[in-house]
C-alpha cells in the first residue's frame, strides 16, 4: 500500500527530529561525554523512531479502511507487532 506524502508528514518530521537527536548522540559518544548525559537522548531517539512507526502503521491503516482496500489482517497485525 503506497501512502500519500502529506498523510506521513507528521511521520517524517518526527524521524528527522529523531536523526538530529542521533548525530547528537554519536557526536557525544566520539567526544567522549558522560553516560549520564547520553543514555536519556538515545532513549529519546528510540522512542521517536517508534512513534514514527506507529503513526505510519495507524496512517496505513486509516487509508485502507477510508479507501475500501483489502489488506490481510496477519500482515497489519505483523506490522504492528514489529513495533512491541
Amino acid at each position: 500500500m503506497k501512502l500519500p506524502a502529506q498523510d506521513v508528514k507528521p511521520a517524517v518530521t518526527r524521524l528527522k527530529r529523531a536523526r538530529g537527536q542521533l548525530d547528537a548522540v554519536i557526536a557525544a559518544l566520539e567526544s567522549e561525554q558522560d553516560c549520564h548525559d547520553i543514555i536519556p537522548q538515545l532513549a529519546a531517539v528510540a522512542k521517536a523512531v517508534d512513534r514514527a512507526g506507529y503513526l505510519v502503521i495507524a496512517t496505513g491503516m486509516k487509508t485502507c479502511y477510508s479507501t475500501g482496500q483489502d489488506v490481510e489482517e496477519e500482515h497489519l497485525e505483523k506490522m504492528f507487532l514489529s513495533f512491541a
